[in-house]
């Protein structure tokens, strides 16, 4: 495998503006939940890789930050990010809902328009609209986006998700493979237990508090049956912290227990998680905290 001259591999990366299902879309086409998917917009902060290997491809899938427009320092970096994955396309997938009329961040727009990466717009959500207004949004981004093909798609429902995969073996490039054929994504085991105690969180609180909280994964020691966990959840003022802990503690024994069962299913082993909060004041402005906690 990887050596032959049909070898197909590449670098192909998700964007869209928030809560398009960009998430639900790579952990599917990765056939495993990798990237932390909720209803809440900006769930994802970091660019985080897939690798999906076949017989003769390999395709390193790359979720990005839902486009906005930044607010804060924390935003502006997960903007540059998108900004990045434009650059470093193989194959870009633009996925948006119908009904969608534009991108959320006028200039990353303009570099998708100018772009010569094979770029396929994925109109998400079918199953919710009608034929009338699938073929107005079909219309509607071939004259924004003319060189682009366009794909109808249902994450949810799992509809033309095949077709989508041998469309994007077609237009890679032949290539050599890049990562060890059973490896699954390029982040460390620390990164999937950040990311999956920040999902309970996003699916527990509201408002402001979800975005406030940073997670460092400090002990990670792996034994033959157990796997020992110490993870501090960061939030930026002393209220957030008391609303994370919650009354006698439940808000934060519920997280824990839910990454818990969580993190057993995705190791395929024990795990024992122990949670601190702590604060960390203004840390998503702070350029030396953003780089501390890997921005």
């Amino acid at each position: 495998m990887g050596n032959n001259e049909n070898f197909k591999s590449g670098f192909v990366n998700i964007i869209g503006n928030p809560n398009v299902g960009k998430s639900t879309l790579m952990n599917l086409l990765m056939k495993e939940r990798l990237v932390i998917a909720t209803h809440k917009a900006q769930t994802t902060r970091h660019r985080i890789k897939g690798i999906l290997t076949g017989e003769n491809y390999q395709i390193v899938f790359s979720d990005t930050p839902g486009v906005i427009d930044p607010a804060y320092e924390l935003q502006n970096l997960m903007m540059d990010s998108v900004k990045e994955s434009l650059i470093d396309a193989d194959v870009l997938l633009y996925v948006v809902e119908v009904g969608e009329k534009r991108m959320k961040n006028e200039e990353i727009f303009e570099k998708i328009q100018q772009t010569n990466v094979p770029t396929l717009i994925l109109l998400n959500k079918i199953d919710l609209v009608s034929q009338e207004k699938l073929d107005q949004a079909v219309d509607h981004w071939h004259a924004l986006l003319p060189n682009a093909q366009i794909l109808p798609i249902s994450a949810k429902e799992n509809f033309n998700i095949d077709l989508l995969i041998n469309k994007i073996i077609e237009l890679l490039p032949n290539g050599p493979m890049y990562y060890p054929e059973d490896q699954l994504t390029d982040r460390s085991e620390r990164f999937i237990v950040n990311e999956v105690i920040r999902e309970k969180i996003l699916l527990h609180y509201e408002k402001e508090i979800p975005y406030a909280v940073e997670v460092v994964t400090e002990r990670f020691k792996e034994e033959m049956t157990m796997i020992y966990i110490e993870a501090d959840i960061y939030v930026e003022r002393d209220s957030q912290k008391g609303i994370i802990i919650g009354r006698k503690g439940e808000a934060l024994s519920r997280v824990g227990k839910e990454a818990r069962e969580e993190l057993e299913k995705f190791f395929d082993k024990k795990v024992f998680l122990k949670l601190y909060v702590k604060v960390k004041k203004d840390w998503r402005k702070r350029d030396i905290d953003l780089r501390r906690f890997g921005y």
